[in-house]
């Protein structure tokens, strides 16, 4: 019997439950950032752990989402703020803006993702006309009142309201020069209040409204802007460059304003529990009295180091110690925290996990693991194959004659030498005439984004290791000395001046040590860094007294135990194979036997292509196989016991025919001279004969070699005889033979069929067995879909997912990288080059299906990658999760393919026990 939807009665719908749009402090935890933003979920966590934190709320991401979808905030989001703020009075016994003891709050950004310095802040929202004379009766200092009030006018009339930073800055200086002072810490009430009618002005003027006197519309309105500074192109830039995604949104944290510039018993600074910069256990950060947060960030003020504080207020320096002590003990990681003493009262304002360095990262990693805080495992996690190429950049040579300059705060390491340039513009202009530039600025601010991109490294006058240029630059990877106080930078005239009277004009080369914090007139040589000289094998990591490279030894040596993937070389040459050997390779994922073709023997392959009879085409041949085997005898010896994977030859024609345009001009000029010309001019027919109009897709491969007979059978009997040489001489050569560009089945069995012939002839003759797998790159579309019946006569694939890109694009990669791939970056068509990382849904997916399929065919198929996709680190991943045996990239690269394989495998291990 069949039950009868029809006869019951009809269910009802229950009503979707509302968005919740704002949480108070107490509501959240570190868990919620997605919901909550980094910040957002920070503060909460710090208020669940009882430390002191201002009252506040924050503003779900969600909300932002929705105010950027439609234009407008959600309807509800002004009941939910007007409750949480209602809270707020309550809990500080204040009113936002009231006139007698007026409550006051900031308005800041918080994204799930640290975007230091992308988005907006607006402090002191609450002042008045009205309301800044009841600051000045609670705080007692008219100056303090007048100073915040003159601060929300900037920052509100900049971010708020879009003007012209500059036009408050020129106005500030104006006053400063008129008192004959450069420190506005030398201004009075008076000059203050004169100031502030000043920005009201400009505000009325730039802005076509007058500054809000209504506290409410102020937070609103700031609010607002915070929500749009997530689409600003600062952030948009700063995304792109770290691979954040675009949808995630904003949170807004609306915080009870607590204040550092109330004196010289106030203050506030950032501090690090670990050196961001080394790794190095100590006590790290920046401390600047009586002022407010942004100018520690912005470095308008030149910092004190943070053990300053103890001498300054020693029973808050022991506090913040030990608050430092219970975040990094919760974190489990170095932990970047800002704080504001008011009058000896100290307050903790944001903590988040650390932007380090990539010699920090490994460091500290190494430190927590003795330390019990974390896993070998989690270490592994906390570093990145990027950081690790980032390690093997070479630095200055300590031999070297050095003219310095100047000394500055040692920011970001790194050695880095270019030509000053003094604008973000200057930069990315020069940058992309090819030349290495360093920027050059009194500080940094996030509109200057572009231009640190486009620098080899970046150098300010101001500023500390807290500063906008420090935390951007080591968040990049960039070299940064900040804080070089000696300079006098003066951007108008394009110049800076040293100690000494020492002037570099725009265009005169620097080189700046991030490491050390010099700063060098003229270009300093580079040496290898030791990691490089640790992987060389010319610094063993056990007897070395630099914990950099004993760290990287023990996590490298992690990851090799476990990773799954191997890590295999792109070498052409006895000397490439030796270096990738040193490097951790694990064999040849690919040898090109067309770069064993160029110099004294392109000739012979001209010949070989352009012969007319068997009788030239076997000398060419001739000529051609001794050279072979004697290349394939270097590289089976630098390899021994380890695979060697061989493409048979692949280039397109034009590569090894000259140029058709010189050659019909030198046949032109010598018929005009009535010169011989016999042989340019069959040269010329037959250039004429095989030219393509598009050689990418034309007779390369095994097209090549099913039309040029003889070609692959003399490659194939050169790798067989080389072979036999290497067995004969106690060697344990491992040939794979790859036929490159295969399409369908047919091409490949064909080929296999002649190659088989060839090694059972070299092994009768030789009476050696060399066994040796036969497979195919799979790079063309149709063989990746097609996988499984090509399965069935290749014993290996091995994607070439260089081609495969291109093909799977319809993309010519030498023509489009220069022709529109910027363009496709900025309107974000690309998050990153295709042929920089592997492009996973879709190319990603033709080498997945061809995985599935050709293993399906072939359950023991050994399946690799050896497009330089091989050694990205995001490209690494996808290919371990697919299931690939190994990875194949340049020798340089293999200890990052390693480090990421490591990562991969433990990353998947550590999601599978959760």
């Amino acid at each position: 019997m069949t039950a009868s939807h029809t006869s019951e009665p009809a269910a009802q719908t229950e009503p979707a439950a509302r968005s919740k749009y704002v949480y108070a402090f107490a509501e959240g935890n570190r868990d919620l950032k997605d919901l909550l933003g980094g910040k957002g979920a920070n503060l909460a966590e710090m208020t669940n752990l009882g430390l002191p934190v201002p009252p506040g709320f924050t503003i779900t991401t969600e909300a932002c989402r929705v105010y950027l979808d439609g234009g407008q905030a959600p309807p509800e989001l002004r009941d939910e703020v007007s409750e949480h703020l209602s809270a707020l009075e309550q809990a500080m016994g204040k009113r936002l803006g009231d006139a007698g003891d007026p409550l006051l709050v900031s308005v800041r950004s918080g994204a799930k993702f640290s975007m230091p310095g992308m988005m907006d802040t607006v402090l002191n929202i609450g002042l008045t006309d009205v309301s800044v004379g009841g600051l000045t009766q609670q705080s007692g200092d008219e100056r303090f009142a007048w100073d915040s009030y003159r601060r929300l006018i900037q920052m509100f009339g900049k971010t708020v309201l879009g003007i012209d930073g500059e036009a408050f800055d020129d106005a500030f200086d104006d006053v400063k020069r008129a008192r004959g002072t450069t420190d506005d810490l030398d201004l009075d009430a008076a000059d203050l209040k004169t100031l502030v009618e000043t920005f009201k002005g400009i505000v009325r003027d730039r802005a076509a409204r007058d500054f809000p006197q209504d506290p409410r519309e102020q937070m609103d309105l700031a609010i607002n802007a915070v929500f749009d500074s997530w689409n600003s192109d600062r952030a948009i830039l700063y995304r792109r460059q770290e691979r954040i995604p675009a949808d995630l949104g904003t949170a807004v944290n609306v915080v009870a304003m607590v204040f550092g510039n109330l004196g010289m018993d106030s203050g506030t600074g950032v501090a690090f529990t670990r050196d961001p910069g080394s790794g190095d256990q100590g006590v790290y950060g920046d401390y600047l009295q009586n002022a407010q947060g942004e100018d520690v960030v912005a470095g308008v003020r030149n910092t004190v180091p943070l053990q300053e504080l103890e001498r300054l207020d020693r029973e808050s320096y022991s506090q913040l110690l030990h608050i430092m002590a219970t975040l990094e003990r919760h974190y489990r990681d170095l932990c970047d925290i800002e704080f504001t003493i008011e009058r000896g009262t100290l307050w903790m304002l944001q903590t988040r996990v650390g932007k380090r360095t990539a010699a920090a990262a490994f460091v500290i990693g190494a430190q927590l693991v003795d330390e019990g805080m974390i896993s070998l495992d989690e270490a592994l996690t906390r570093v990145t194959g990027a950081q690790l190429s980032q390690l093997m950049f070479p630095r200055f040579d300590d031999s070297a004659v050095k003219k310095r300059i100047t000394r500055g705060m040692n920011a970001a390491p790194g050695a880095a030498v270019g030509k000053a340039v003094f604008d973000s513009y200057t930069a990315v202009k020069w940058s992309r005439s090819g030349e290495n530039v360093i920027l050059i600025r009194r500080e940094t601010n996030p509109d200057d984004l572009n231009g640190m991109i486009a620098a080899e490294g970046i150098l300010t006058s101001r500023g500390g290791k807290t500063s906008h240029a420090a935390v951007v630059a080591r968040g990049m990877g960039k070299t940064c000395v900040c804080g070089a106080e000696e300079l006098e930078v003066d951007t108008k005239r394009r110049r800076f001046t040293a100690a000494g009277g020492v002037i570099v004009e725009e265009g005169d080369v620097v080189s700046i040590d991030g490491s050390s914090g010099e700063v060098f007139l003229g270009e300093v040589p580079v040496v290898a860094s030791p990691v490089v000289e640790y992987f060389e094998g010319r610094l063993g990591a056990e007897q070395s007294e630099d914990e950099l490279v004993r760290a990287v030894h023990r996590l490298m040596s992690h990851a090799d135990d476990a990773r799954r993937l191997k890590v295999r070389a792109n070498a052409d040459t006895p000397e490439d194979a030796q270096r990738a050997r040193r490097y951790g390779a694990q064999g040849i994922g690919l040898c090109r036997t067309e770069h064993m073709f160029l110099g004294d023997r392109k000739q012979l392959v001209e010949k070989l292509i352009l012969a007319e009879s068997d009788d030239e085409r076997q000398q060419a041949l001739d000529g051609l196989e001794p050279l072979q085997r004697e290349d394939f005898i270097g590289i089976f010896t630098a390899m021994d016991g380890l695979p060697v994977t061989i493409r048979l030859l692949d280039p397109p024609l034009h590569e090894f025919l000259p140029d058709i345009t010189e050659l019909s001009v030198r046949v032109a000029l010598a018929e005009s001279r009535g010169e011989k010309h016999e042989n340019e001019l069959r040269l010329l027919q037959a250039v004429h004969r095989l030219h393509e109009q598009n050689p990418m897709l034309g007779l390369r491969g095994v097209r090549l070699g099913l039309v040029t007979p003889g070609l692959f059978k003399m490659q194939v009997k050169a790798i067989a005889e080389a072979a036999v040489e290497c067995r004969r001489r106690g060697l344990d050569p491992r040939p794979e033979i790859m036929i490159p560009l295969v399409a369908s089945v047919q091409e490949l069995e064909a080929i296999r069929a002649d190659a088989e012939e060839i090694l059972r002839a070299v092994a009768a003759d030789s009476g050696v067995d060399v066994p040796a797998l036969i497979g195919t790159m799979i790079e063309v579309p149709r063989a990746a879909l097609t996988a499984g019946q090509i399965a069935e006569a290749a014993e290996f694939f091995s994607f070439g997912t260089n081609d495969l890109t291109q093909m799977a694009w319809g993309f010519s990669r030498d023509d489009v990288e220069a022709a529109f791939f910027s363009a496709y970056l900025e309107k974000g068509i690309f998050g990153v080059s295709p042929f920089e990382s592997i492009d996973t849904d879709g190319v990603g997916r033709l080498v997945r299906i061809a995985a599935e399929e050709g293993r399906k065919a072939r359950p023991n198929l050994k399946l690799g990658v050896c497009g330089e996709h091989g050694g990205d680190p995001e490209s690494v991943r996808f290919f371990h999760s697919v299931g690939l045996d190994y990875v194949s990239c340049s020798p340089f690269r293999i200890p990052v393919a390693r480090l990421e394989a490591g990562r991969a495998a433990v990353t998947a291990d550590l999601s599978d026990s959760r």
